[in-house]
């Protein structure tokens, strides 16, 4: 395991955020999304991966309110389900507790929180931690379908590349 302060400088695109938890540890966060949501591995690892370099962003981001997008944050709350595990990480690699603060229902509306998927993408970049832009892109806002309607733009800038 990696062990990381909060002062430590980042170099681009060096951050493997499955090094941040035991090997262990990984398999029994990926084996928990598999079983609560009927994933294959492949995409509850890559969930995991992306919870936990949503995570490391968090603590490098101190009081930046940075949101992770709902198939991220099934990563962040099978974390939260191992409190000690997840208290320890949090003082590894934050220096403090990073709570998880939801929405209240109605309270932010579509496009401040495309706003702030947006600003937790560019901040992942700039951390170094690669982002995987599929579990990223949220689903279109899109009504009367059966009129030949296309989806909405890719909320992410430079999500293609």
């Amino acid at each position: 395991m990696t062990t990381l302060t909060p002062d430590q400088p980042q170099q681009a695109g060096v951050v493997e955020p499955r090094m941040l938890i035991s090997p262990e540890l990984f398999g029994r966060l990926t084996a928990r999304i598999e079983a609560d949501h009927y994933l294959p591995a492949e995409h509850a690892e890559a969930i995991m991966e992306q919870a936990l370099g949503f995570l490391y962003t968090c603590a490098r981001n101190p009081g930046v309110a940075l949101t992770p997008s709902p198939q991220v944050d099934l990563g962040w709350h099978a974390f939260l389900t191992y409190t000690r595990e997840y208290a320890t990480f949090c003082e590894t690699v934050a220096g403090w507790f990073i709570h998880h603060q939801p929405d209240e229902p109605g309270t932010v509306d579509r496009s401040a929180g495309l706003t702030r998927l947006g600003q937790t993408i560019a901040a992942m970049r700039a951390a170094g931690v690669t982002v995987r832009p599929e579990l990223w892109l949220l689903p279109a806002a899109c009504s009367q379908c059966y009129a030949g309607c296309t989806d909405d733009p890719s909320p992410i800038e430079g999500a293609d590349q």
